[in-house]
């Protein structure tokens, strides 16, 4: 086992490192670590950990079983002991770097640095050919047909090693010209290692770092490094990446979740010249930038690195009277905002995300060019220079303090009835329209859940006419997946006024190569997004409730204005013959019916309470006739059983919804009210939606006033409009 292996065990077995360990001092003495939060699952589980001493531990682990010479896994070893040195430490130790002018923000340079400052030259053994003999001895080794290279600095060629330490990984990322890896090259011009001496410590170095990471990872790239080393020992001028070819790599992540970069890219070309307005990018280091903006989109990206390079930081070439390049961008600090714990996971702050799209929405390409800065409310970007790192950027953005705890507040209320009044102060706060964000915080999880209901929803494909097909609130796509595979020929569409669900369908819809097509937009004028008779089937499935219950028309929401809005919208896009799919809620007739709840569960009644408390729908009536009984008229209590079947999870956003808007007769009124002799009901029918019968069974007994057993009611309806030939369009 490697020396510096056992020296980690004994440290972690809680003996104190000994004097001559600066390394493993410097790594244990780490109380904030600065890491790439790309490849962390939980913030949260960082704490009381050490996480930059782990990643060294598995990368020596790594070195320890590979077959390599000696004189390599001696050479490789101090490498790795000293190469995440730089984000170690502790406070003060730090603070006193940075006044010797260590680099902490690019951390291979910074390490190379803190090498020199703990391993004197003195102490160090200046000619690695002490071990030519080792070296030429040992069997299969690289030096044993090679002519030994005599007088080579150890030292220099480790401080070498360590300071481009992961720059092929970040060259294959696009994070870094080529032009960095100049100094690896320098060791053979210099005469320290022949190419096979180096090739041999690049490949076996190479490993270590990204195995330490992933081992699956390495056997992915293992043939890039390979070609990427033969680069760098033929010479430093090797053609760098393509301004298109580098961002594709920026944005590895978002591709494999299914972002069509290629498109993104051409339809950037079409707005400006790509190449010529980011050249000035050709030269420098971009740090963190995958991890900060992986979630954004490619034309966000460029915004921001234009916001970036017309700043007037980055055109002030003077600081302290000196001259300075900027040569490393670091996107660290926006990283480390754009992310916090959830329920034990990092999760993307989607607030701070939301509000940052709406600041870059404000830019033209034409302003950005122009250097000018546009006045956001409680937001701006802040690009910063520090006199100790003159030749360094920080990019971030800034919220006002009012923001910044509103927020906080969006993110403690997640769980609560407050919530809805949060998000509501965030979106006044920014002019946002919060309809579009009706499940800001777990949209994955509701999206997964919409996915589930398949079954549910097939039933509408017998009803389908026509080719062209809206899908009107698509959620996870699962509709439109059916309509795909069980009608090839018809054209599927999805409509969402929500950017998550946008998004989140576009990657999957490149992802796993689905057909169909998705645009952002709005049911109650569907007519700015598709040409009026020009669509054979709308589909509203489960989703005039939450137009019902979300939008605001004339001043109020849970207005049933807003359905005839949306039933008329797409029934002037719709062609003679076509048709509307409706699948919804449906409330019961007679409404004057009763019902009886007994609560199996010891807290069924209060849920019943702060249900009533929080509803905003209406008013719900309850009389209490035990400690677990009430009486109920049927659709208040129909209506607060779809919020308790789902449970408390979903608690927060369910509380926001009324579920059953219409009884089968008021549901008729409204379609010929809105629709007028156009319109003809072809299918109209109600029934108890599976599952909910089962849910329940256990939590509670359900009765009608009598006190005996009842079935519940129906809650949904399939209603089925089609329009009829021959008659104008009104």
């Amino acid at each position: 086992m490697l020396h510096s292996l056992k020296a980690i065990q004994s440290y972690k077995s809680g003996n104190t490192p000994e004097a001559q360990q600066h390394w493993l001092q410097l790594l244990a003495a780490a109380e904030k670590p600065h890491i790439n939060l790309e490849r962390i699952h939980s913030i949260a589980e960082l704490e009381g950990t050490n996480p930059v001493l782990d990643y060294t531990e598995r990368t020596l682990q790594v070195l320890d079983k590979l077959q390599v010479s000696f004189w390599v896994r001696e050479i490789l070893e101090e490498v790795l002991m000293w190469s995440e040195t730089a984000k170690a430490g502790s406070r003060e130790q730090r603070r006193a770097w940075q006044k010797q002018g260590v680099n902490l923000f690019v951390h291979n340079v910074g390490s190379a640095q803190l090498y020199d400052l703990y391993v004197a030259a003195g102490q160090l053994d200046n000619n690695i050919d002490k071990n030519k003999e080792t070296r030429n001895s040992q069997p299969g080794s690289i030096s044993e047909h090679t002519t030994p290279i005599s007088s080579t600095p150890r030292h220099e060629v480790i401080r070498t090693l360590i300071a481009t330490h992961g720059l092929i990984g970040q060259y294959i990322r696009g994070e870094i010209p080529f032009a960095e890896n100049t100094p690896l090259h320098s060791i053979i011009g210099k005469g320290w290692l022949s190419t096979e001496e180096l090739h041999a410590l690049l490949m076996a170095l190479n490993e270590c770092i990204i195995a330490g990471v992933d081992p699956a990872l390495w056997q992915q790239v293992q043939a890039e490094v390979e070609r990427i080393v033969g680069w760098i020992i033929t010479g430093p001028d090797h053609e760098d990446w393509s301004v298109k070819e580098r961002l594709s790599r920026l944005r590895s992540s978002s591709i494999q979740q299914g972002e069509a970069v290629d498109a993104a890219y051409a339809k950037l070309q079409t707005e400006l010249d790509v190449e010529s307005i980011l050249a000035p990018l050709a030269h420098r280091t971009l740090w963190y930038v995958e991890s900060a903006m992986q979630d954004f989109s490619l034309q966000e990206m460029v915004k921001v690195f234009l916001l970036t390079l017309y700043s007037e930081s980055m055109n002030s070439t003077l600081m302290e009277g000196q001259s300075t390049i900027v040569r490393h961008i670091s996107f660290e600090p926006l990283m480390n905002t754009m992310y916090y714990d959830y329920k034990g996971v990092k999760k993307l702050n989607i607030y701070k995300k939301r509000m940052i799209e709406k600041y870059l929405e404000q830019y033209s390409w034409e302003q950005l060019a122009a250097g000018e800065q546009i006045v956001y409310p409680h937001l701006t970007h802040r690009i910063e220079r520090h006199t100790d790192l003159p030749d360094t950027l920080f990019v971030t953005f800034e919220f006002s303090p009012a923001a910044e705890k509103l927020i906080a507040f969006c993110i403690e209320a997640e769980k609560s009835p407050l919530y809805e009044k949060a998000v509501l102060l965030l979106f006044d706060l920014f002019g946002l329209r919060w309809d579009a964000y009706d499940r800001f915080h777990n949209e994955e999880t509701y999206l997964s859940d919409m996915n589930s209901s398949g079954d549910y929803k097939k039933v509408l494909l017998d009803y389908i006419v026509g080719k062209r097909v809206l899908d009107i609130g698509p959620g996870g796509g699962i509709l439109l997946d059916l309509i795909e595979q069980e009608k090839p020929e018809v054209e599927p569409i999805g409509i969402d006024i929500s950017a998550n669900v946008i998004e989140t369908l576009e990657r999957k819809k490149q992802r796993e190569g689905h057909r169909w097509q998705v645009m952002k937009g709005d049911a109650l004028q569907l007519e700015q997004y598709v040409q009026p008779g020009t669509v054979d089937t709308v589909i509203f499935s489960s989703i005039l409730h939450e137009l019902y219950s979300y939008i605001e028309l004339d001043g109020r929401r849970f207005n049933s204005d807003t359905v005839v809005a949306a039933l008329k919208s797409s029934f002037h896009v719709l062609s003679p013959g076509g048709r509307i799919l409706i699948r919804d809620g449906i409330m019961s007739e007679p409404e004057a019916q009763k019902r009886r709840i007994r609560f199996l569960e010891p807290d069924g009644m209060r849920s019943l309470e702060r249900y009533t408390e929080d509803f905003q729908g209406r008013a719900i009536e309850y009389e209490r006739i035990s400690d677990n009984e009430v009486m109920m008229p049927i659709n208040d209590a129909m209506e607060f059983l779809y919020t308790y079947t789902w449970g408390e999870e979903a608690y927060v956003h369910e509380i926001q919804e009324q579920f059953g808007i219409f009884t089968p007769t008021a549901y008729d009124h409204c379609i010929r009210e809105a629709l007028g002799e156009q319109a003809e009901i072809i299918t109209f029918r109600h029934f108890l939606q599976e599952g909910y019968t089962e849910a329940l069974g256990e939590r509670l007994i359900f009765m009608n006033e009598d006190g005996e057993p009842a079935p519940l009611p129906d809650s949904t309806c399939l209603i089925v409009i089609e329009k009829k030939k021959g008659l104008a369009d009104r």
